[in-house]
């Protein structure tokens, strides 16, 4: 006989119990069912589980220490139990997410969270690219939905939900020497170089954080942030992202003459038409809806 999951439920019920007459009634079995469960168990065992001498079975130093293991093992068998029905249900066996590079991460980081507690075997990758490569992860299948920059235009095999901004503000490294002491207009950023997050292969589709005539581009956000902290040139960043640097004294925001500093960019979830959002993914877009 030995462990399985009908004697794990039997000896953690004597154990939480504290007889076999009440482990028998937990049960619905007869307690003689239950005394001679155990008895098997210890036979397979070699050893006993429960002291009888008393009036009520007191659990052995040995059935003690086996008894952290076998709750931890109930509660992974319920788990399973429950993910089985779910995926019966719905619910997808992988949730693959892609989230634009330069973007805030926390929202994201935060629904997978609750995602996690909700189907908590259910296997969860998250990858983080420039914009135009998420979407064409998306369109490949490589994942089952993404989070990204509302473009200008919509495309027809995509549905969408808008879950939120983020606020791009041009930086600079604040002992950066391109630009000390000036009275800046924004057209005056078209001559000095920027460093964007864009794709390493495909060409840029959202063109409107780009002023420069001359960028230089990397595919990470930390890189960029690093790059624009060397001096190598000015960046558009979200402000969620940037506001530490800022208050560190390490970047500092530009001040414009002739309009405000800060490009709002909606961010949607997106998915394709031709794929419904299955039960994790649709829980995870409706969470970052909501919240």
């Amino acid at each position: 006989m030995n462990f399985n999951s009908d004697s794990i439920e039997l000896f953690l019920a004597v154990i939480e119990r504290g007889s076999f007459s009440a482990a028998a009634r937990f049960l619905g079995r007869v307690p003689s069912a239950v005394s001679m469960g155990i008895a098997n168990l210890e036979a397979e065992l070699g050893y006993p589980l429960f002291d009888r001498s008393h009036r009520e079975p007191v659990p052995t130093a040995m059935a003690t220490a086996l008894v952290p293991h076998a709750r931890l093992i109930a509660e992974q068998l319920k788990q399973l139990q429950v993910h089985a029905i779910e995926l019966s249900l719905g619910l997808e066996s992988k949730l693959s997410i892609a989230v634009v590079a330069d973007m805030d991460k926390r929202a994201v980081l935060a629904a997978i969270k609750v995602i996690a507690r909700r189907f908590p075997l259910l296997d969860v990758e998250l990858l983080s690219a420039p914009q135009d490569d998420v979407l064409a992860m998306l369109h490949s299948g490589r994942v089952s939905v993404c989070l990204a920059f509302a473009g200008l235009s919509m495309n027809v095999l995509e549905r969408f939900q808008f879950v939120g901004s983020e606020r791009m503000i041009a930086t600079l490294a604040a002992d950066c020497p391109l630009i000390q002491g000036q009275d800046l207009f924004l057209e005056d950023l078209v001559h000095l170089r920027q460093i964007i997050v864009a794709s390493c292969d495909l060409p840029i589709s959202e063109t409107r954080p780009l002023v420069g005539e001359s960028h230089w581009r990397t595919d990470t956000l930390a890189m960029a942030l690093d790059m624009v902290e060397a001096g190598l040139g000015w960046g558009n960043f979200p402000l969620s992202v940037v506001q530490p640097l800022l208050d560190a004294g390490r970047f500092k925001r530009l001040n414009f003459r002739n309009i405000e500093n800060g490009l709002v960019l909606p961010v949607h979830a997106v998915w394709l038409k031709s794929q419904p959002l299955q039960k994790g993914a649709l829980a995870f877009v409706e969470h970052m809806a909501n919240n």
